[in-house]
């Protein structure tokens, strides 16, 4: 297995140094209200900082998907924020817009718009979303989507099964590897058998056993619940160093792709652990 894939342009996987895609969000109920940026130049400011700080990849979201608090707005709200925050973003930024949605309509109209990469949360469970990807020739970060009923195997087990479904559905609709991506879903498992925080800090600890999955990881944890759950911080603008401890372990443990709110933080982080397991290899 190649271990490698090229996003809108942008490699990443083995032996290429971890990427960083800024996330931004047009949708006023996201978790992280610091991560919202509605109007016009205020949102393409905020993204030409992200580029500046590092940034490969810009990801936009239009509706909140947290699972304690989804936000109920219909298809065509949400296509019509998308689209209108990708069109004011795709013609200035020098970086692949990312569209962050799990629907078809909305998918569309920012691929229209120029978005490059779709983020699919629900791991492309509609056929429609694979057949359009497919059809545009755009990349795919697709995620381990809980089923309805809690999983009887343990975090990392029902993760592996997860992520290897998505790729199966991309890969039937003709989505080649190379523009394939495996998100982990870090936040995602509220109702399993096990308690969340202790969900996402086993899925981090064994991420190295999705490698065989042949499919870079791209890992979310920016500012998350699981974090304010082990540290107390209950306000998400006291996340950032738990979320920089959290994004150490995933790439210590060979994540390709770091989404996040804090793209300077970030990438510091990144680099550091970077330089250690090189060094570690070196000894």
């Amino acid at each position: 297995m190649d271990h490698r894939a090229t996003l809108a342009g942008v490699s990443l996987g083995r032996g290429i140094p971890v990427v960083i895609m800024g996330a931004l969000n047009v949708s006023p109920e996201s978790f992280h209200a610091g991560s919202v940026h509605t109007e016009g130049d205020d949102l393409v400011a905020t993204a030409l900082a992200m580029v500046d700080a590092g940034a490969s990849l810009i990801d936009i979201g239009a509706r909140s998907t947290a699972p304690y608090g989804a936000s109920a707005i219909d298809d065509e709200e949400e296509r019509c924020r998308l689209a209108h925050a990708v069109e004011a973003l795709a013609a200035k930024l020098p970086v692949p817009v990312s569209a962050d949605t799990a629907r078809v309509r909305p998918a569309r109209a920012a691929l229209d718009a120029g978005a490059r990469v779709i983020n699919d949360v629900s791991g492309m469970r509609d056929p429609a979303m694979a057949a359009l990807v497919s059809e545009r020739g755009a990349g795919v970060i697709l995620m381990a989507l809980p089923k309805a009923a809690p999983s009887p195997t343990g975090p990392v087990a029902t993760v592996k099964a997860l992520l290897n479904e998505a790729a199966q559905r991309a890969r039937i609709a003709g989505i080649p590897d190379k523009r394939i991506v495996l998100d982990p879903g870090i936040g995602f498992f509220r109702d399993e058998r096990v308690v969340w925080d202790e969900w996402d800090s086993a899925v981090l600890a064994g991420l190295g056993q999705l490698e065989d999955l042949g499919r870079p990881l791209c890992i979310g944890v920016s500012r998350k619940s699981f974090l304010g759950a082990i540290t107390g911080r209950t306000h998400t603008e006291d996340r950032l160093a738990g979320s920089l401890a959290a994004t150490a372990v995933a790439v210590w443990n060979g994540v390709a792709l770091i989404r996040t709110h804090d793209v300077a933080e970030t990438l510091d982080a990144v680099r550091v652990v970077e330089r250690i397991r090189r060094a570690r290899g070196a000894l």
